[in-house]
């Protein structure tokens, strides 16, 4: 006779079905653990009383002391988050509380079921790394440290989708190695393309790059807006397609095209994303910060070779030779122009690269995979 379903008790300050929160993050993890692991109930999203206040008060402390206050780290707030959480779990009882990316929801909640805690960084990471966690003010430096080691402390099992985070994780908080797993999160893409609409598109006489982000200054922009200017001045034809965010008005070049915004919540601008990569020839994203990069995975899902840069966790995903290639934080445009160049000349290297990069994609960078996985995890630690 079958087991019973496991009933998980998704735990997160947002909305899983929402395709923009955690950039799709929750949407397709949640629906990974739906397919592959259990009856996933939504205890998100939580938001206490008074959270605008804490809004207000954020703004005045940066206006008056030029520094960031973390209102969702500090005590009160991840205490509100936890009582909130609580009284769900009486209303929708469940098997085990799954809390990705929560540690404000997770570190003060009683419960009595098993916890499992999912994140692609610690709080010590991110500080001073990530715009929105430098320059704090003391007591949100405090408050992040006591949260995320209450966190880590009160989890059962710990899933990070890089050895960067996990590291930290063990090394820094001091988690037991022997509940802190390294499974890699999987591209958040819907229709994928087959192997044939991939592979046997007729050639194309210009270098076609394609830039995803949202944050211009932290994504890399401007590097890769030089990568497209090096390469035509050189003599290799090539266009630049910036998604998600608008450019400064200095950025202007008859061969790089803008768009804004594309909405995943919406099946016309997924499937105008979708176009973008399928014709796109490399994928450039030469990020200042990142946790782990999930757009590279992305890029990957689409055959599409990732030129980007090896800092955070974006290591767990780009491996140099064989979905693509990792440039060191001091690289410069003419860098990353030389790297494209070298490949673009390279019919049989390309086509390779090409060919690897979807099947890292097909092999471990998939939803499918980190669902399989988890799943064993998560029947050991309820058994």
């Amino acid at each position: 006779m079958p087991l019973p379903r496991l009933k998980i008790g998704y735990l997160t300050a947002n909305d899983p079905h929402d395709r923009r929160s955690w950039s799709g993050t929750h949407y397709y993890m949640a629906r990974a653990l739906q397919q592959y692991c259990g009856d996933v109930v939504p205890l998100g999203p939580i938001a206490p009383n008074g959270e605008f206040l804490h809004k207000a008060v954020r703004k005045g402390l940066r206006l008056l002391f030029g520094q960031n206050y973390l209102y969702s780290h500090t005590s009160s707030f991840a205490r509100q988050q936890a009582a909130i959480a609580e009284r769900r779990l009486t209303l929708h009882p469940c098997d085990i509380i799954f809390a990705p990316s929560a540690a404000g929801q997770l570190a003060y909640l009683k419960t009595s079921l098993p916890v499992v805690y999912v994140s692609d960084a610690t709080f010590n990471q991110v500080l001073n790394y990530y715009p929105e966690f430098s320059n704090v003010l003391a007591v949100s430096r405090r408050g992040g440290e006591e949260i995320e080691r209450a966190a880590i402390s009160r989890a059962d099992l710990l899933i990070y989708p890089s050895s960067w985070a996990a590291a930290s994780a063990r090394n820094f908080y001091g988690a037991n190695a022997g509940k802190v797993h390294v499974v890699p999160f999987g591209a958040n893409v819907d229709d994928l393309p087959t192997i044939d609409m991939l592979f046997n598109r007729p050639a194309s006489d210009v270098c076609r790059l394609l830039f995803v982000g949202v944050d211009w200054v932290k994504k890399g922009g401007e590097l890769a807006y030089e990568t497209c200017r090096v390469l035509n001045d050189r003599g290799i034809p090539a266009s630049l397609t910036i998604v998600g965010c608008t450019p400064p008005k200095t950025i202007i070049h008859p061969r790089v095209t803008v768009v804004p915004f594309l909405d995943k919540n919406s099946p016309s601008q997924r499937r105008a994303l979708s176009e973008l990569y399928v014709n796109a020839d490399f994928f450039i994203l030469p990020t200042r910060a990142e946790c782990y990069g999930l757009v590279y995975c992305e890029a990957n899902a689409f055959g599409l070779p990732a030129i980007g840069t090896d800092t955070g966790g974006v290591s767990e995903i780009v491996r140099n030779g064989e979905n693509g290639y990792l440039l060191p934080v001091g690289a410069g445009g003419g860098d990353y122009a030389a790297a494209i160049a070298e490949l673009y000349a390279d019919s049989e290297r390309y086509r390779m690269l090409r060919e690897q990069s979807r099947a890292a994609f097909d092999t471990r960078l998939n939803w499918r995979a980190w669902g399989t996985a988890v799943s064993g995890l998560l029947n050991r630690l309820v058994a």
